[in-house]
Parts: structure tokens; C-alpha cells; sequence
């Protein structure tokens, strides 16, 4: 099921050649699997983002695997290089199969 997630580049003016930073959040609930539910008393089954892939331009850039270990709504921040106006693509994976993917424009400042 895609989530909600949100990117946000800083500063939001730059130009070619200037280093960025992409700082992200999505809403997950990046459950361990040991965790009881307090009604119930059952264990609240694992549910966790594994993987994370940055795409600038069509060419993967960075990718980060992750663990159960995230907080829920897991803030990721990166430094990027923007060298071109291009689509900026993260794509979340977990570990029930499910993939979430933002998209935002690089545009240089006029």
C-alpha cells in the first residue's frame, strides 16, 4: 500500500554545480514484529522499510538498507549535488512488498 511521504530540498533556491540538502519523511509504522498489541496480548507482525533508492536523472545515486531499528515515520536527510534539471526519485521499499515512490523536479533558480 503507498504511503504518504514528503521530500523537501534546501535552500529552495539553488543553481547548477550547488550542493543540496533532500531531507525526507514518510508515514510508516516500522514495526519490529516485538511488539504486543495492549488489547489484544498477540505480537503486532514485523512491518519495516528495508530499502531505500535515490534516482537523479534515470541513474541511481545512493541507496541505504535499512532495519527494524527506525523510528516510526523515519526522517532521512542526504547532500546531493544538483549538476542538472532532472527528476528526483526515492523509492521506499518494505519488507511486506510494498513500494512508495516521491518524485520532485530539480529546477535551477531563474
Amino acid at each position: 500500500m503507498p504511503r504518504r511521504a514528503l521530500v523537501k530540498i534546501k535552500p529552495r533556491r539553488y543553481k547548477k554545480g550547488d550542493i543540496v540538502t533532500v531531507a525526507t519523511v514518510i508515514m510508516h509504522p516500522m514495526e519490529t514484529g516485538m511488539r504486543k498489541d495492549k488489547k489484544t496480548g498477540k505480537v503486532i507482525p514485523a512491518h519495516y522499510i528495508t530499502d531505500v533508492e535515490v534516482y537523479y536523472g534515470g541513474e541511481k545515486v545512493t541507496y541505504m538498507k535499512t532495519t527494524s531499528g527506525l523510528s516510526a515515520n523515519p526522517f532521512i536527510a542526504f547532500n546531493l549535488k544538483v549538476d542538472k534539471e532532472a527528476p528526483l526519485k526515492i523509492v521506499w521499499k518494505d519488507n511486506k512488498g510494498d513500494i512508495t515512490e516521491k518524485v520532485v523536479k530539480i529546477k535551477f533558480a531563474q
